[in-house]
């Protein structure tokens, strides 16, 4: 395997927060950039939501192409340390990938209708009145728990494990162990359950009880459908993403050091 990659043709993007856009300034006359239509690899600078912003698109375009994230955000767990001076594009070039699938989200609203969306971090179910949502939660095709009483529940991923499911007591899943964490969020009934690991080729359906009396909002990601009936949750295989990290900054080494932060 090669140390160093070998991209041809980069694009520039950047998020509208004033330090990306002061960035972005200083990076364009580096280089000969082009669109991202005609690009092999995207310099993407942000913070995670842009990050996931972008991978969506090139997803919804039908081109994914390896994204080297500077952050110029907030937290910036997808992306590399953001250095004044130095060769961008060397580094990308000496970055090493990380590989992954999303989540893919099949959703049926109270209406009957039916919605497909990709995660990159997580799927959840949120309730949308004051009430408690009622869920029953069933694993590779099995009934699991009857009745989650709970202010909603997650299934992240892997790359999303140290966001929403962090936030929610959720497991830090390592990026190669192929798992998924099933949270519950302010779960009431049953009170003791902390959630799940699960193997990722496991399908994971929530239905909705008493749906109209208790609706329920899925969010993939920044995507939001409100009033569904159920969700099922696949690994989606067909679907590849890339993220480019420098070396002795990978995500892994992310994942490791966020569970000794105090």
């Amino acid at each position: 395997m090669p140390d160093t990659n070998t991209y041809e043709r980069f694009a520039l993007l950047a998020s509208d927060a004033h330090r990306a856009r002061a960035a972005y300034a200083d990076l364009l006359p580096t280089h000969d950039w082009v669109p991202i239509e005609e690009a092999d690899v995207a310099v993407v600078l942000g913070g995670d939501g842009f990050m996931l912003q972008t991978l969506h698109e090139m997803h919804d375009r039908g081109k994914v192409i390896p994204a080297y994230g500077l952050n110029r955000g907030t937290v910036g767990f997808m992306m590399n340390k953001y250095r004044n001076g130095g060769n961008v594009l060397n580094r990308v070039q000496k970055a090493r990938p990380f590989k992954f699938s999303p989540l893919r989200m099949d959703a049926v609203t109270q209406d009957g209708e039916e919605h497909t969306f990709l995660a990159i971090n997580e799927v959840s179910l949120l309730r949308e009145m004051r009430q408690t949502a009622k869920i029953e939660v069933s694993v590779n095709g099995r009934v699991r728990i009857n009745e989650l009483v709970c202010d909603g529940v997650l299934l992240a991923t892997p790359a999303g494990s140290t966001a929403y499911n962090l936030s929610a007591n959720g497991p830090i899943l390592p990026l190669d162990s192929k798992l998924l964490a099933l949270t519950p969020i302010s779960p009431f009934r049953p009170r003791r359950w902390n959630g799940a690991i699960l193997p990722d080729h496991l399908p994971v359906k929530f239905r909705i009880l008493e749906a109209a009396k208790r609706p329920v909002s899925a969010v993939a990601d920044q995507t939001e459908l409100r009033d569904i009936a159920e969700v099922m949750l696949t690994v989606e295989r067909d679907t590849e993403l890339t993220l480019l990290f420098d070396k002795g900054h990978s995500l892994d080494e992310r994942i490791v050091a966020e569970q000794f932060a105090v």
